[in-house]
């Protein structure tokens, strides 16, 4: 006669699913159409109907270190098809957001981008912290601020080099923080995967990951949100984009005031503001005008799309508050910059709280995904799970 397996649920873990958007998991009854439907699964071993089944038993060891997990792209096709309502990929999203809190090298930046309690802790660090270099600065009297040049600019409040020394901390702290929470993703995967072929040339997975990454092309396999995979890689190229034009002015400033390069042709080698005639500026006029077409898309299509694939949880919608701030204070600040409006020195601090507040929580937010997912896509080539 066998032995009895003994299955001891984490009840916590079931309730903690459950209040992070995965209230319909109970609704599961294993019909096991959601790993029928779904287009993204590898065909040996697909989800998520297996996650539906360790998620309902409370199983959270086998999920939160899980590559499945963080295969799936929330195309929401098993949603849509789900016979009972149980919205799989909602309920996934929801285990991701154990799995970050379990990784986390900051456990209290995790709760902190993830529960709706603390939103004004989320919001409070960097204002706080803004508020207190410009006092330290003594520029807290925005009309004496404005008196300082003739021409509006922003670095007469926040200069250069105290943003570059903030901003260079922070993006320390988010590259720690990720570091550590790909290694100990990657150490729970591993432990996970005795059965799977191991192997092959890890630089060559990473490289393939990052190629399907660039194209988005599994988002072209869903078909509910198919609209999704113009809204991520608008979104994923205006970010490139500002990217490079923050890199761009770093080496206008410092190319100027260390190597004493003067401007020349259409090129300013200098402080700003810089004429929209400078292709940095019109690099960044086009990357903004992305990133509002792309947030456009995903926010129209996430409404149109609600009936069928949920309209997502505080944890998706802190995220897109966040990027739209982003966004918003950033074109805004310029537009008032240009009509010589005082009160763009209050947007543009708001501005750097939303920046800050991006890059700050990225290991712990839906950001987080950027690092985890990709981590996943790389361990599943590498291990033979892809194929």
């Amino acid at each position: 006669m066998s032995e009895a397996t003994v299955i001891k649920p984490d009840l916590a873990f079931v309730n903690e699913i459950i209040k992070g958007g995965g209230e319909s998991l109970k609704k599961c009854y294993q019909c096991a159409t959601c790993s029928v439907v779904c287009n993204v699964t590898p065909e040996g071993n697909p989800f998520p109907r297996k996650e539906m089944v360790l998620a309902q038993w409370g199983q959270k060891d086998k999920l939160i270190a899980s590559p499945d997990v963080w295969l799936c792209h929330q195309c929401s096709d098993c949603t849509a098809y789900c016979p009972r309502g149980a919205k799989p990929g909602e309920v996934l999203n929801a285990i991701r957001k154990q799995s970050i809190k379990h990784v986390a090298m900051v456990p209290l930046f995790a709760r902190i981008a993830q529960d709706p309690k603390l939103i004004w802790l989320l919001f409070a660090i960097p204002m706080a912290l803004f508020a207190i270099v410009a006092t330290i600065l003594g520029n807290t009297d925005i009309a004496a601020v404005r008196a300082k040049s003739a021409v509006m600019a922003y670095h007469n409040f926040m200069p250069v080099p105290a943003i570059d020394i903030i901003f260079i901390l922070t993006a320390l702290f988010a590259a720690a923080s990720a570091f550590v929470g790909i290694k100990r993703l990657w150490s729970g995967m591993k432990a996970q995967a005795g059965e799977m072929q191991s192997g092959g040339n890890i630089v060559a997975d990473v490289i393939s990951s990052l190629t399907q990454i660039m194209a988005h092309t599994k988002f072209a396999d869903c078909n509910v949100n198919r609209l999704r995979q113009w809204g991520h890689l608008l979104l994923f190229y205006s970010f490139a984009g500002l990217a490079v034009v923050t890199t761009w002015a770093i080496v206008y400033l410092y190319g100027h005031e260390l190597l004493h390069i003067k401007a020349f042709g259409v090129f300013n080698f200098g402080e700003a503001p810089y004429p929209i005639t400078d292709p940095m500026k019109m690099l960044a006029l086009a990357s903004s005008a992305a990133f509002a077409l792309g947030i456009t898309i995903i926010l129209l299509n996430r409404l149109a799309k609600a009936g069928k694939a949920g309209m997502g949880s505080y944890f998706d919608w802190i995220f897109l508050a966040i990027v739209i701030g982003v966004g918003a204070t950033g074109m805004l600040s310029w537009g008032m910059r240009l009509l010589d409006m005082t009160a763009g020195y209050y947007v543009y601090y708001f501005h750097l709280v939303f920046v800050w507040s991006l890059f700050a929580y990225a290991p712990y937010s839906k950001f987080a995904h950027l690092f985890y997912r990709t981590t996943a896509m790389v361990f599943a080539k590498h291990s033979g799970r892809d194929k």
